[in-house]
């Protein structure tokens, strides 16, 4: 059985790591950003060089998967101590606005609040979109399996996945794979706003 488990272990972690792979320096800048982590104080916690930790961030490295696992585990730490109060105790976490990462669209136009628990970020991940009439954002694939939830709340927006265009508004959904390269759009003359989540290889496939 121990062996066996060690089998399990090994191939959580290999999941992980393929999951994190093509994303892995935006994934580490984020959640580094989202703890207001410095990349001296990540080096610190989780034993990694604060060079190499630049470098993974600009995807300029391929990291170790010994390396990946010592910043998964520094990333989560605090998540764990919140935790550690004990499985009967209740836990509620508040996130203030002035915690909440934002990414933006290259056309300034799209704002993305990280609104997604840190704990699933490898699995699940979700976001408060919010756009300008016309704005675009552009999304690299991810990984094989993946997909991706638009629910409309305000406005009216389009996806493009490889050519293929679907329109949505407000009260409609939008469910596609985004393991290609796909392009959301703020359509007509009003703002826009939509709750995006994405549902990683590990929740669709497996």
């Amino acid at each position: 059985m121990g062996v066996e488990r060690g089998r399990e272990r090994a191939k959580d972690m290999m999941t992980g790591a393929q999951v994190l792979s093509g994303q892995l320096g935006k994934t580490i800048q984020r959640l580094r950003k989202a703890y207001n982590l410095s990349l001296s104080e990540l080096a610190e916690q989780s034993g990694v060089a604060k060079s190499i930790i630049s470098q993974i961030e600009r995807n300029e490295t391929n990291p170790t998967l010994a390396t990946i696992w010592r910043l998964s585990q520094a990333l989560d730490v605090s998540i764990e101590r919140v935790l550690a109060t004990g499985d009967e105790e209740p836990f509620i976490e508040k996130s203030s606005r002035a915690d909440t990462p934002i990414l933006v669209s290259d056309d300034g136009r799209m704002r993305l609040a990280i609104i997604g628990w840190i704990k699933t970020v490898e699995w699940l991940q979700w976001y408060d979109l919010s756009a300008e009439p016309g704005g675009e954002l552009d999304s690299d694939a991810h990984q094989r399996g993946s997909v991706e939830c638009l629910s409309v709340l305000e406005g009216e927006f389009e996806v493009d996945v490889a050519g293929e265009i679907q329109r949505a508004r407000a009260g409609e959904t939008l469910r596609y794979r985004c393991d290609r390269p796909h392009t959301v759009r703020c359509t007509g003359t009003a703002p826009g706003r939509a709750t995006m989540v994405v549902i990683m290889k590990a929740a669709v496939m497996e």
